[in-house]
């Protein structure tokens, strides 16, 4: 028979442990969502920006020490700050890598510990300086940018390599046009293409209209065909790439909390798909109901037990 006196004691420290672990993580996760804790990271990051920039100036002496001590410093309260933020998941440390922010604080702030970031060495001040850039995950308009930003990454890509096409026709036109007048600007296919893409700017289109209007007056073609298709065209879809992935990014900014898990639904399509087509849906949605109340008349005051309906 089991020994149910042996038992209890067992199971009531199991609870006991269990209990405990679960209010350190409440306390964690308490303290990570606190605005007060939120501001104190923030402002130690700023400081941390300060004194970084303080060490390009020359130093000796006392001020280089207080400097490394400060340093320090920063180290072990970011250090403190990563160990609350992985405490507050309880016994599911590993979700803390699940956001890409929380990847990148990780690393930032293990990084500097790496065995072979000693010294002042080129590595260390670029990882110090990186962590400038944990001010993004606390503002929500930055982290919507950078998000799209990273959204836009294909579009941009394919974008480039329509670019590059485009640049690389043109220069060879270019060459085979001016190469033998103006070798110092299409002398070959690399100064060809550095010239188009100074000409991005259009800073250097007048002087290179007056150049083309030497050789022929067919060269205006040439180049108004270039500023139409490289500069305006090409331009503006570039554009229209970062402003669609900036309305997906506001979309999931809006509806981060619908859905928090990669797949919790099973349903095989990733939660971030799901809430911007859930955020697509809503729209649509209050679309209707606005044209809706525009076909009946009705009023927003004018809801049942807000007013009365207008004659």
């Amino acid at each position: 028979m089991v020994d149910r006196r042996a038992e209890v004691p067992a199971q009531r420290g199991d609870r006991r442990r269990g209990g405990a672990q679960r209010g350190l993580a409440g306390r964690c996760a308490r303290l990570v969502a606190s605005r007060p804790f939120e501001v104190a990271i923030v402002v130690l990051i700023m400081a941390n920006g300060a004194v970084l920039g303080i060490e390009t100036y020359p130093h000796t002496g006392t001020t280089a020490s207080v400097l490394r001590g400060t340093e320090w410093m920063f180290r072990v309260v970011f250090v403190v700050e990563i160990t609350i933020r992985v405490l507050a998941y309880g016994r599911r440390p590993q979700d803390f890598l699940r956001h890409g922010w929380n990847v990148f604080d990780l690393l930032v702030t293990v990084a500097i510990f790496v065995p072979g970031l000693h010294g002042d060495s080129a590595v260390l001040r670029f990882v110090r300086v990186a962590r400038v850039l944990r001010l993004v995950r606390f503002s929500p308009g930055l982290r919507t940018i950078v998000t799209a930003l990273w959204r836009s990454l294909p579009g941009v890509a394919a974008f480039l390599a329509l670019a590059g096409v485009t640049l690389y026709v043109y220069g060879m036109a270019g060459w085979l046009i001016f190469g033998d007048r103006y070798p110092e600007q299409y002398g070959d296919i690399g100064r060809s293409l550095v010239t188009l893409f100074v000409l991005l700017s259009l800073e250097t289109l007048p002087d290179l209209l007056e150049q083309g209007l030497e050789v022929s007056s067919w060269t205006l073609l040439y180049y108004v065909s270039f500023v139409m298709i490289a500069v305006n065209l090409l331009l503006n879809i570039l554009i229209a790439v970062i402003v669609n992935s900036m309305e997906e990014a506001r979309r999931l900014e809006m509806t981060e909390g619908l859905s928090p898990d990669y797949d919790s639904d099973g349903d095989g399509v990733p939660d971030e798909v799901d809430r911007i087509a859930i955020s697509q849906r809503l729209d649509d949605l209050r679309t209707v109901v606005a044209e809706l109340e525009r076909e009946l008349r009705i009023d927003r005051e004018d809801a049942p037990g807000g007013g009365r309906r207008r004659p």
